[in-house]
């Protein structure tokens, strides 16, 4: 079958549609042709594929062609079964006819000759003649075609139809549609049959010496040509894609393989996408396959079809993968070709790929994770080529232009050098190259990077060129180093100067090298320069393309051409799932832009490399990159980002730059930040600067309190740094919308390398525990910020930050609480208008009260006795420290310490030793009032005690204390203030003659011992003295002592006094004032006490000036010996009381004398009533009030009656009858007092009651 390669290539070049055969037996042909060739192609054509499936084909292209045509002609019987897919899939017989008996006659044997062949697919088109007017000619059709139909239509299948050229042929034209995509369905079935089984028959034949791979592949092809003619076009991938697997299993077998190719001119382009560059008369010779066209050629077949299906992504898949592999199968073979040609093969079959599936590629067309994976291909892609374009650029002395960045390194030293056979020799009369190489050579030079930071160049290649150019050289042998080194070679590739040579390895050493070219001659070592000018020529040779050269012609050329597959990447990648490998291809482009100086382009492709890297923490990558940004950063006057690049370097691993470049970078922010700023900069200098509380428990405030804050720093500056000034902010944990809080420091703080320990003024903060928050200040016009805690301590201390447990509070501020106290010492009352101690205790409630000054303010009807200095002593409560027996509960030790204060503006200081201690200061006060007590009147025991209010005083006092007196207690003492006695009076004895024995009980109200030492009475108008008349009682026990809470009586005789005696007082008094000279006896700490006036007085003195004098009045009233009325409580009724019924309520009234006519106030006739009741336990129906009718003759009655209302069930006050215009005195009540009456509940309500069953 080989001999039908020829004609198999132009059979395939000329016949792309499918076949359609026109047998015109009436000469029709001419008439209908436009009319058929006008529903070319087919639409919607269902065709069956390799698996019987029906498959639609959106078109079908056709074409009809005579049986005539010489394309159709006979052909040998082994010719036609091999190219079987150009033969018709379908004949349509185009017939007419006017007569019957023609029609059989003439017509019909001939139509049975040409429809004999059953292996031909074939139908009947009838064309109607008859115009539509002739019904003669138009019958005898209709005739001739119903006949027709007879003939040669079949019960499972009709094969006549019909076109009339007169009349409406809209639906002959589906109808021929549906019999010819039958006719070719049928077709193309009963030829992938045939197909397939001679495909089956060779391939059982597979392992076997008579197996001939060019047999098996004709047909394979001829299969799938002939699926994708029928647009079968996965099928038609299918089966290149079988033709592939079967070439890789069986056809390097042994000596079938006998030329792999590549050796012409043109060869280094890549024929991926073009399978008709070279024949297949070229690829396969002698049933042997060339390996490198053949495998390009089945590559672009699969590739032709995969556009056609519309898959550019999976071309950039496959092509990605084949490029890989067929580079591996290059490099088998790199020895017998051309210099660097996998290279460039590689280069161009790369660039092929990108532009060609960059053509047929559409945005939105697949998928969003089937265009990032294409994306990631073409990125993958560009990056190959750019790789390899590199190594040619090395190789040609363009590596001095190239970034020797990890990047770069990591590409290119991985990837080993071109291996020839022999190494490329000097070309003759290129010794002026020669000196240009080695001229550029001598310029080299280490540029250091920014700072002055000094790094190794990181190495380009695999190995030093020299040495593996020269070794292989077939003529030198690989241990002369003196001629391997001649020369001043670049410091990169590891050469050193001839002079720095040891002697002993002058002489050269032979060794002879057998090959097919060389045969022991010895040559001198080439020079690098040599080695460069060598591969460019050996590369002007192997590369046709003149595009790819004139990039590697200049360097200006190369460079251009390295930004556009970088950019090209770069690009590709940020479309991709990996923007990663974006992100680092653009540093490539950045330095390119660096190196030329346009810094903008540059620093914006740097940051964001250095973004990349310091999220993933690479801080050796960082080293590389920062330098180079901060260097265009400084040229573009971009101070804000040239200090975060230093603090980005400062902040990186120590070991990576020396002492001196880490001070020098120190110097730059310093110089910046005490430089001429337009506007402070903001620096976040976290990885610089970072902080944490000190060891120990947090420092705990009360509420209000100011506090001073220990914090610890961490500088990782090499040099000591001065911090203008230093803010802290404190976070509280308690509260979500709580602020944070700043504390700043006084001056300046200079930080020096390592731990250093400062303290901070701490302001009232609110109740709460806080966390350190972020660290801010600034240097020179520098506004730094630091968030990042301290990392130095162990695992296990508070000061290593996890992010599993949460951060040590290094505050905590109490909630608002009593740090103090204030009370008074002393419960019992006081005397009054006397000076008198009065006791504060200050109590301090686990607080210092060091410093700490009392306001005191006396209310209204109390002084402070000012000429008297305030004592404090320590109070000690003998119920919790057992004070001795010796000693009152409230008693303070002997040894506790006193101390007297003075009281300025009403303010005094407390002493140091009572900051934390409980005690008690003694002020001097004095409760003053005008109004003189009042005795019980005669005949009565009415307690004339002073009310609570009259006897309280209030002090207002108020502790400033704490820090800065940052605390204040305001507290509103009473102090009870009575007089020592509480007088009242009984008629002790009414004698004959009307003298009265007046008895006068004295009771102490004070908690201490009073003595009596005398005692007088001052008589109001209508009494005298009866007895003494200085007006002292009848019996003198003087001095009369008074315990606390005990009683004392004194007796007086008075007597009223006569009107008409002359002898009386100029001066007559409305009330009797008693007067008693008294001393006290007791303890500041229990109560009343000598007055400190008193205490004060000296031996010498009047001895009346140490006795206290104490005044009462006392009421005194002519004594009522006969009442005037007597009022009764008449009987309730014998039925009782109940709530809820009326029920009246009658007194009696009987006036017991007769009335004295000369009386004023009395009303002779009549008298005033009034009824009280309780509101809540009656109710009255009627006048509560009036006035009753009652003769003034002595037995006089009346009964006043007032109906009443119960309102509460149980034993109740009844109401009382009262006569407010007669005096108490001369009412005779009977019963005496207040009694109680019975109320019985309410009577059950028959409507609440339920009958019993």
């Amino acid at each position: 079958m080989a001999s039908f390669l020829p004609q198999f290539q132009s059979i395939k070049a000329s016949f792309d549609r499918v076949i359609i055969a026109v047998e015109d037996v009436s000469d029709l042909w001419p008439i209908v042709k436009k009319g058929f060739e006008e529903r070319l192609p087919f639409k919607k054509a269902f065709l069956n594929n390799k698996t019987r499936n029906p498959v639609l084909v959106d078109e079908l292209p056709a074409e009809f062609i005579l049986t005539t045509d010489a394309r159709l002609r006979s052909r040998f019987p082994q010719e036609q079964l091999l190219f079987w897919f150009r033969e018709p899939y379908a004949t349509i017989v185009l017939v007419t006819c006017e007569d019957l008996d023609e029609f059989k006659n003439i017509l019909k044997p001939r139509l049975k000759l040409i429809v004999q062949n059953d292996e031909r697919e074939w139908f009947i088109v009838f064309l109607s003649k008859a115009p539509a007017h002739n019904d003669q000619a138009t019958k005898m059709e209709k005739k001739v075609f119903v006949r027709l139909e007879v003939d040669f239509n079949t019960k499972k299948r009709e094969r006549c139809c019909k076109l009339d050229m007169h009349g409406d042929n809209a639906g002959f034209w589906d109808d021929l549609e549906n019999k010819l995509m039958e006719c070719i369905r049928n077709t193309l079935d009963r030829r992938i049959q045939f197909y397939e089984e001679e495909i089956r028959k060779l391939s059982e034949l597979r392992f076997m010496p008579v197996w001939n791979f060019c047999n098996f592949f004709i047909l394979k092809e001829s299969l799938a040509f002939m699926f994708e003619i029928a647009h079968l076009h996965e099928d038609a991938l299918r089966e290149y894609d079988e033709l592939e697997l079967c070439y890789s299993e069986t056809a390097n077998v042994g000596a079938k393989q006998k030329d792999f190719g590549g050796l012409e001119q043109g060869d280094e382009q890549a024929m991926l996408l073009n399978p008709g560059k070279k024949g297949l008369t070229q690829i396969i010779k002698d049933d042997s396959f060339r390996e490198y066209e053949f495998r390009q050629y089945l590559f672009a077949c699969q590739a032709r079809l995969l556009f056609k299906l519309n898959r550019p992504f999976e071309v950039a898949s496959r092509g990605y993968s084949f490029v890989i592999s067929f580079s591996k199968a290059l490099a088998l073979h790199e020895s017998i070709m051309p210099f660097c040609m996998r290279e460039v093969w590689v280069i161009s079959a790369c660039l092929a790929l990108i532009d060609a599936t960059s053509l047929h590629y559409k945005d939105g067309f697949a998928s969003l994770n089937v265009e990032r994976e294409y994306y990631r291909v073409q990125g993958e892609l560009y990056t190959l080529c750019r790789t390899k374009f590199m190594r040619l650029g090395y190789l040609i002395g363009y590596g001095s232009n190239m970034n020797r960045s990890p990047t770069n390194s990591a590409s290119l030293s991985m990837l080993p050098w071109p291996k020839p056979a022999v190494w490329p020799s000097l070309p003759p009369n290129a010794s002026s190259e020669v000196l240009v190489k080695e001229k550029i050579i001598l310029q080299e030079s280490s540029k250091p990077k920014h700072f002055g930071i000094q790094r190794k160049p990181l190495p380009l290649e695999p190995s030093v060129l020299l040495r593996e150019a020269n070794r292989r050289r077939a003529s030198l042998s690989a241990g002369n180093l003196m001629e391997m080194f001649d020369g001043q070679a670049n410091g990169t590739e590891g050469s050193l100067p001839a002079s720095q040579l040891p002697k002993s390895n002058t002489a050269s050493m032979a060794r002879t090298l057998s090959s097919s070219r060389f045969e022991g001659s010895i040559d001198q070592p080439m020079r690098l320069a040599e080695i460069y000018v060598a591969a460019e020529h050996a590369l002007r040779d192997t590369i046709s393309d003149q595009n790819l050269w004139d990039s590697l012609s200049t360097v200006e050329a190369f460079e251009k051409k390295y930004l556009d597959l970088t950019k090209g990447a770069a690009n590709n990648y940020h479309r991709s799932w990996w923007k990663r490998h974006g992100v680092v291809l653009e540093g490539e482009l950045a330095a390119v832009y660096h190196k030329h100086e346009e810094f903008d382009v540059a620093a914006s492709l740097y940051e964001k490399v250095c973004a990349l890297y310091a999220s993933e923490g690479w801080e050796n990558l960082l080293a590389e990159i920062l330098p180079n940004l901060a260097e265009c950063q400084k040229i573009l006057n971009d101070q804000a980002g040239y200090l975060s690049s230093c603090v980005r370097l400062l902040s990186l691993d120590k070991g990576l730059f020396s002492t001196k470049e880490r001070q020098a970078i120190q110097s730059e922010v310093v110089r910046v930040a005490n430089s001429e700023m337009e506007n402070p900069v903001p620096l976040d200098v976290s990885s610089l600067i970072t902080f944490s509380s000190n060891q120990g428990p947090p420092l705990e405030l009360c509420d209000g309190d100011p506090g001073a804050l220990s914090v610890t720093l961490c500088s990782e500056f090499p040099e000591d740094i001065t911090l203008e000034s230093l803010n802290l902010t404190l976070t509280s944990t308690d509260s979500i919308d709580e602020g944070a809080k700043g504390i700043k420091s006084s001056g300046s703080v200079v930080l020096r390398p390592g731990k250093s320990k400062i303290t901070l003024s701490l302001p009232p903060q609110k109740p709460g525990s806080y966390v350190l928050g972020v660290l801010t200040g600034q240097i020179g016009r520098l506004r730094f910020r630091s968030h990042s805690f301290s990392k130095g301590g162990p695992d296990d201390s508070d000061d290593f930050m996890s992010y599993e447990k949460p951060m040590r509070p290094i505050l905590k501020v109490a909630l608002p609480r009593s740090l103090v106290d204030l009370a008074v010492a002393v419960s019992s009352a006081l005397l009054i208008n006397e000076s008198q101690w009065v006791g504060i205790i200050v109590t301090p409630i686990d607080y210092s009260l060091k410093g700490a000054v009392l306001h005191i303010d006396p209310g209204p009807g109390l002084i402070i006795e000012e000429t008297h200095d305030i004592e404090i002593e320590k109070y000690e409560d003998g119920s919790s420290n057992g004070v001795g027996i010796g000693y009152l509960p409230s008693d303070p030790p002997p040894d506790s310490p006193k101390e007297r204060l003075s009281l300025e503006d009403g303010k005094t200081k407390l002493p140091d030793w009572a900051d934390r201690t409980t005690s008690v200061l003694w002020v001097a006060l004095r409760a003053v009032s005008d109004e003189l007590p009042k005795g019980a009147p005669a005949g009565t025991f009415v307690s004339q005690r002073l009310s609570v209010v009259d006897g309280l005083r209030t002090i207002a006092l108020t502790l400033d204390f704490g820090v800065s007196h940052t605390q204040t207690f305001d507290k509103t003492i009473a102090v009870h203030f009575t007089n020592p006695f509480l007088v009242s009076t009984r008629l002790a004895d009414k004698c004959g003659d009307g003298t009265l024995m007046l008895q006068v009980m004295l009771q102490s109200q004070v908690k201490a011992s009073l003595a009596i030492y005398d005692a007088w009475l001052e008589l109001q108008e209508g009494f005298a003295h009866a007895g003494k008349p200085d007006g002292r009682p009848i019996s003198r026990f003087f001095p009369l002592v008074v315990s606390f809470n005990s009683k004392a009586g004194l007796i007086f005789s008075v007597k009223p006094s006569d009107p008409n005696t002359t002898d009386q007082p100029k001066e007559l008094l409305s009330e009797s004032i008693l007067n008693i000279r008294y001393t006290i006896s007791g303890s500041r700490n229990h109560g009343a006490h000598t007055p400190i006036s008193k205490e004060l007085t000296e031996p010498g003195h009047d001895d009346t000036a140490k006795y206290l004098t104490f005044r009462s009045i006392l009421t005194l009233q002519r004594p009522i010996l006969d009442p005037c009325f007597a009022v009764g409580f008449l009987p309730l009724p014998s039925t009782g009381l109940r709530v809820g019924q009326l029920v009246t309520m009658q007194w009696r009234v009987e006036r017991l004398k007769d009335s004295e006519k000369n009386a004023a106030t009395d009303n002779l006739d009549e008298v005033l009533y009034e009824v009280t009741i309780n509101s809540g336990n009656w109710m009255i129906a009627g006048r509560k009030r009036g006035y009753a009718s009652l003769p003034t003759k002595r037995g006089s009655r009346i009964v006043i009656s007032i109906l009443c209302f119960p309102l509460v069930a149980g034993y109740v006050r009844p109401p009382q009858l009262i006569l407010p215009d007669v005096n108490e005195a001369h009412i005779s009540c009977n019963p005496p007092g207040p009694h109680l009456v019975c109320v019985l509940p309410p009577a059950l309500s028959s409507s609440y009651c339920v009958p019993a069953s």
